[in-house]
């Protein structure tokens, strides 16, 4: 187990190593004219400020809880009830402490270093596009390749040195918590960040003013691209971090205590074999992404789409033939191989999803965009409903790995929610993959904008366009490959959570004839819609704040629209960062302290319950959110080429109002929903056996 943990930090460091080497040959690529040097340095100094100032913020928010972790871990309380007695281990209270640390750590520092490459990839790629689109492409997936690279070798380094070091998969867990507290607060301050200055920018720019995207003279411009790099890259990049360490401790805690039911010392290699499994699927997770990168190519059609998804489905193809020789070779359970197929698979399903009512060169996009000639109301109708929609094939694809993965388990003798879980990792496995693709997704927004803004000729933000499509269509598959994940994870540590208090001995049963089940139900169930309006209504407040900043300048600035004066980009770029900040407390609240709340107050069983309703409308609620938001961006695109009168036309303008309802849904509320009940479920299972103990008094 050992050798197999020390060969996972060698393939993180291998992974971070060709991060840094993708890092460095995409500085060395041209970056442009005097003009387009000067954008792309806006846009980095007000990310760059930005992210110090939150990641200052969080590691303080890190350095209180690690010390209240520290103290509460610190007094073994697990048989209070039993004997009265608190023994003290200081030593545990800080092992957890120092893993919560290294999590937060390593999502800031992959997040951080997404960032770096992408406000150098924009300004590259938009000046390789005179080139043709296919240097161009090459720039931009290169950059987010960084990104998908740099966060599963981080991952990978933290979670085998913690478990190298303790051999303790709840420690493990401390460093999941660690991770998931700091991407709950990152994408969430990102999402509000970017849509505030998006909204406002596209309102008050195209509407009022008629101005075109990323012109410069809309003050709000340079805060709109600084958005894309603290919400789509850092933000997003914390996020996928998250789910995949949650997705590998949520196996890894079932690995150790409920996968061979009855299991005696004799078994006790066989449960070593199993629980350091997930880990294993990771590294080779590490070396599919690696080899699939290298498939990503624009052909001589020219379709950036085609080429992110062939490079993800040849990614899953080698995974498989990977993981198949390690079931074979190391002796496991074929349960386990149909398992992580049955996650791989569905994956692929759910992307493809995201891609039709996405793409826009499908029926959903081009429909939304057809009725845009009658109004915004019918736009914003007709995009709901299919983002409703497109809720069904994904659930139904959730479903089918569920079955599918917890009844192979159990017929090759393991247990059915361990199998589960090992769907979930096998979907996330390949994300140094998926988030490289991801991650391409601002970049060339970036590159659009610095076009733009810096002149370039129109054939240049002819194919920046092109770019930037395919790229709304791959945040979306990204997003919907996260959530399913989060589902399923979700359920997983839903399991772990109810193996811990049983080896606490504290039984739950979770029957809808009980009282305080139904409460939890509920209050599990609502927590997802509100803080789904509570993040909105904080990107409307800002929103109306910098539109009013935006209105005042070119009132009383007349020569910004004249194109004598330079607006007061600095001003805009301070709001959207003070807006984020102030939006934090109430997301934060409901993630980490509500549902201890309930645990506390009503009970395991009710906290048990909290989670189910939580996974429930979760799950429904960023599906919808995410994949709307992507059609009606990428209506409004569709029109923009020239179909249904283009750009300026009633269609344009209305699909633009569509749009700005669909910003919040897709990058601020939609995908920090699996974030939230992941984190949620790591909270509950993390406190745990203080929840049995106060139970049990």
């Amino acid at each position: 187990m050992q050798t197999w943990l020390i060969i996972g930090i060698l393939s993180g460091f291998i992974s971070v190593g060709m991060a840094v080497w993708m890092y460095f040959w995409v500085l060395r690529q041209d970056p442009g004219s005097e003009r387009a040097q000067e954008v792309a340095s806006w846009i980095k100094d007000g990310a760059t400020s930005y992210l110090k100032r939150l990641y200052t913020a969080l590691g303080l928010v890190s350095v209180v809880l690690a010390v209240i972790i520290a103290i509460i871990f610190s007094f073994n309380i697990e048989q209070i009830g039993a004997n009265g007695g608190i023994d003290v281990s200081f030593t545990r209270g800080l092992q957890m402490a120092v893993a919560f640390i290294g999590g937060a750590f390593c999502s800031a520092v992959a997040g951080y270093m997404g960032m770096l490459v992408a406000v150098e990839a924009n300004v590259r790629s938009a000046t390789a596009a005179n080139k043709g689109l296919n240097p161009a492409f090459n720039i931009a997936f290169r950059g987010g390749s960084v990104m998908g690279l740099a966060m599963v070798g981080l991952a990978v380094i933290g979670m085998c040195f913690i478990y190298l070091l303790t051999g303790d998969p709840e420690m493990v867990l401390g460093f999941s918590f660690g991770a998931s507290t700091l991407a709950l607060l990152a994408k969430v301050g990102g999402g509000i960040y970017t849509k505030t200055a998006d909204i406002a920018a596209d309102l008050v720019g195209k509407i009022e003013v008629g101005i075109p995207e990323d012109d410069p003279r809309n003050p709000a411009v340079v805060a709109d691209n600084v958005g894309d790099n603290v919400g789509d890259v850092a933000g997003m990049g914390a996020d996928i971090f998250d789910s995949y360490v949650a997705s590998v401790v949520a196996v890894m805690l079932l690995g150790a205590t409920a996968i061979l039911p009855g299991a005696t010392a004799s078994t006790a290699a066989d449960i070593a074999k199993y629980t350091v499994f997930p880990l294993l699927l990771c590294i080779l997770g590490i070396f599919a992404s690696m080899l699939g990168l290298q498939f990503v190519r624009v052909g001589k059609e020219g379709r950036p789409g085609k080429a992110l998804n062939n490079g993800t489905i040849i990614t899953c193809a080698i995974f498989s033939l990977f993981v198949a020789v390690l079931v074979l070779v190391g002796d496991y359970s074929l349960g386990v191989l149909w398992a992580t197929v049955a996650g791989l698979i569905t994956g692929i399903v759910i992307g493809f999803t995201s891609d039709y009512f996405t793409a826009d060169d499908k029926k959903p996009v081009q429909e939304t965009a057809k009725v845009s000639g009658s109004g915004a109301a019918i736009n914003i109708i007709t995009g709901f409903s299919y983002g409703l929609i497109s809720i069904v094939p994904s659930v139904i694809g959730v479903v089918v790995a569920m079955l599918i993965s917890y009844y192979a388990t159990e017929a090759y003798g393991l247990s059915g929610i361990y199998g589960v879980g090992v769907s979930a990792v096998g979907m996330l496995a390949i994300s140094g993959m998926i988030v490289s693709s991801d991650a391409y997704g601002p970049i060339v927004d970036n590159a659009r904008g610095i076009a733009e803004m810096a002149g370039m000729p129109e054939n240049v933000i002819a194919t920046a366009d092109v770019l930037d499509s395919a790229g709304n269509t791959a945040k979306a598959i990204t997003k919907g490959f996260s959530i399913s994940a989060a589902a399923l994870t979700v359920l997983a540590l839903f399991a772990a959570y109810a193996e811990i208090l049983a080896a606490r001995g504290v039984d739950i049963s979770l029957s809808l004839l009980d009282p305080m089940v139904l409460a939890g139900v509920f209050l599990g169930a609502m927590t997802p819609p509100l803080f789904s309006a509570l993040t909105m209504l904080s990107v409307t407040h800002n929103a109306f704040d910098m539109i009013a900043e935006v209105r005042r300048q070119f009132r009383e600035h007349p020569g910004i629209l004249a194109g004598t004066e330079k607006p007061d980009y600095a001003t805009c770029v301070g709001l959207a960062a003070e807006g984020a900040f102030a939006s934090l407390v109430l997301p934060a609240f409901l993630a980490v302290i509500f549902p201890l709340l309930v645990g506390f107050i009503l009970g395991p069983e009710a906290l048990g319950a909290f989670l189910g309703g939580s996974i429930f409308t979760g799950v429904i609620f960023a599906l919808l959110m995410s994949n709307a938001g992507g059609l009606w961006d990428n209506a409004k695109k569709y029109i923009e080429s020239g179909v249904y009168g283009g750009t300026g036309s009633d269609s344009h303008k209305a699909s633009v109002v569509g749009d700005t309802v669909g910003d919040p849904f897709k990058d601020t509320a939609g995908p920090s929903l699996n974030t939230l009940i992941t984190v949620m479920a790591l909270v509950s299972s993390l406190f745990a056996p203080i929840i049995a103990a106060v139970h049990l008094l």
